[in-house]
């Protein structure tokens, strides 16, 4: 079953939302958060990435930088303001993003459900950045961040979120970056009605967030052998039924050819995988495109296929991670080799080939989507799939639902 609770919302009104709500912390760089949030004095940005008021080259973690994160956050809820729901409530977030739509439900979720694996995981978590995330929910007394969520879709909450939905919205208005963002609040009888329903999902997976959950785990600890129980007991949350969540491909970027010239690397490749004159993106599972020396190949992995291996090993990223990136590259553990980045999907193939074209790259990969069949069937079994498998996208904004705890 999934526990979830309603909560008390400390939000912006309608007509600052879209000047408070931020990207996520996590998908912009401090140079790209200060630009983001430049001559906008309400944004987001600057509880989330309080570094971004400080000077130029200020450690990211520094004693002062939470500081300033505790003085920004209290004075974004004068200035804003930001006011607290007089009583809890759930929240419906709709995502446009062209003819994209996906509509999941803002809630706490138990962190005793995480714990117990009921919350179902595919990655691993950097502890330098639980560490991060965990004193900035401390200092604050507040999960700023959202975890993204799915489950297999209900009749039942898809017919509550019709007749909810159908009412005025809190919010609606687009974003930047031409993603609309409307919300709902939910409370009495449908609220109820979701309680009831939820605890009829079996279990709910982490799309995206691994480190806001954790980090919230780990906030919980550290509070409840002084307080006991409170709102640290669950995390934030939006759940999002999984027919209609998108998975982006999270490409890969190297620096390097590992010594070899790109005609020479080329061979390499061909002595280990067929390889084709191809397009920018792969049409199937199977394939992977590459673009070395200002060219796109495509690169047929079920060569390389294991018979017989596990489902995590028969995904494209870990194929190619073996034949080419190990094997070729010389990249073992791509989360700490600074040889290799990666590139979200919704930043398209053209930064694929400006990296490469620009020089800082040698040559990119651009995978075909993990599905989400595969994305669960994992996660039921407990497993783990490679670093940056999945870029889930439209994201959801920081700033305009915040759990106090």
């Amino acid at each position: 079953m999934a526990s979830i609770r309603p909560f008390q919302a400390l939000r912006p009104a309608a007509e600052v939302a879209a000047r408070v709500s931020s990207v996520p912390y996590d998908v912009v760089s401090t140079e790209e958060a200060r630009a983001q949030a430049s001559g906008n004095p309400l944004s987001f940005l600057r509880v989330t990435r309080p570094e971004i008021d400080l000077p130029p080259g200020t450690d990211p973690h520094a004693d002062e930088v939470y500081a300033q994160a505790v003085r920004s956050f209290e004075e974004l809820r004068r200035a804003a303001p930001l006011t607290l729901d007089p009583e809890p409530g759930y929240y419906f977030y709709r995502l446009r993003a062209g003819d994209h739509e996906q509509t999941g439900l803002a809630a706490c979720y138990s962190l005793d459900e995480y714990e117990q694996g009921l919350i179902k995981k595919h990655e691993l978590t950097r502890r330098d950045k639980e560490d991060d995330r965990t004193r900035h929910m401390i200092d604050l007394r507040a999960q700023t961040g959202v975890v993204f969520l799915t489950y297999h879709a209900s009749a039942e909450v898809d017919g509550i979120a019709r007749r909810a939905c159908a009412a005025p919205p809190l919010y609606d208005f687009t974003a930047e970056d031409g993603v609309a963002h409307t919300v709902w609040r939910v409370t009495g009888g449908d609220a109820d009605a979701l309680t009831a329903a939820f605890a009829r999902v079996p279990a709910l997976y982490i799309a995206d967030g691994h480190h806001r959950a954790a980090s919230a785990a780990r906030t919980r600890e550290a509070l409840r052998g002084k307080e006991g129980t409170g709102e640290f007991d669950t995390v934030l949350a939006v759940a999002f039924p999984d027919d209609q969540v998108r998975i982006l491909p999270y490409n890969r970027i190297v620096k390097d050819l590992a010594g070899r010239s790109p005609a020479d690397f080329l061979e390499a490749v061909r002595a280990k995988l067929p390889v084709r004159p191809g397009t920018p993106e792969p049409s199937r599972k199977g394939e992977v495109s590459m673009y070395l020396d200002g060219r796109w190949y495509t690169l047929e992995l079920d060569a390389a296929r294991q018979e017989g291996a596990g489902r995590i090993d028969q995904l494209d990223v870990s194929i190619l991670q073996r034949a080419v990136l190990a094997d070729l590259l010389k990249i073992g553990d791509v989360r700490s080799d600074p040889r290799i980045d990666f590139v979200g999907g919704a930043r398209g193939t053209a930064a694929l080939e400006q990296a490469v074209d620009g020089g800082r790259a040698a040559v990119a990969f651009s995978l075909f989507p993990v599905t989400m069949d595969d994305l669960m069937a994992i996660s039921d079994t407990g497993g783990i799939m490679p670093p940056k498998s999945t870029w889930f996208e439209p994201k959801l904004r920081d700033g305009l639902l915040v759990h106090l705890i």
